[in-house]
């Protein structure tokens, strides 16, 4: 099922509605919130544990811009998942997009949430014109073999990339997928 709402496309997926959101604002408190939970969790999505809601607030606050869709995924009413497209505005990259901060709730994992989220972007990225699609994830992650399911490929591996909470530095895996 899908519907055009002022906030942007919801799609009904069994249990799990998915939909693009123009403003932050209505959701800041439960997207401060799943960002904090991932991130005390150990999702290695940019910040370190344990995370204040102010710091999970000013991010969100800051997160959209004309070149950032973001989809977020609910099931009973709950936001459980998000994931950001960010069309890339250099001319020589136009044809490109990345995705970014892909995050389902530690309780709602394995639902099928992130797969949705990811062929939700996907889609969105074809309808922008978008030829490629690049990301990155942290080596040995499960996320790594999601990407590899839908499809994205190996492009290589950074070592030292991104520090852990234990402070140990991980390597970051490169994948891409050429979209049809």
């Amino acid at each position: 099922m899908l519907k055009n709402l002022n906030r942007g496309v919801i799609l009904l997926v069994n249990e799990t509605n998915l939909e693009e959101l123009k403003s932050v604002q209505e959701h800041i408190q439960e997207l401060s919130e799943l960002l904090i939970q991932v991130v005390d969790d150990g999702a290695s999505i940019g910040f370190m544990p344990p995370m204040t809601y102010s710091e999970a607030e000013q991010y969100w606050n800051h997160v959209l811009d004309p070149n950032v869709i973001l989809f977020v995924a609910t099931i009973n009413g709950q936001l459980v998942g998000t994931v950001q497209l960010h069309l890339c505005s250099k001319q020589n990259g136009l044809h490109r997009a990345e995705i970014a901060k892909l995050m389902t709730h530690p309780q709602f994992r394995k639902r099928g949430t992130a797969r949705l989220l990811m062929q939700l972007a996907e889609e969105r990225a074809k309808k922008e014109d978008r030829s490629l699609l690049v990301l990155d994830t942290r080596e040995g992650d499960p996320s790594n073999h999601l990407y590899s399911s839908l499809g994205f490929i190996q492009a290589g591996r950074i070592p030292d990339f991104a520090q852990s909470a234990n402070g140990s530095l991980d390597a970051t895996i490169i994948y891409y997928k050429l979209l049809s």
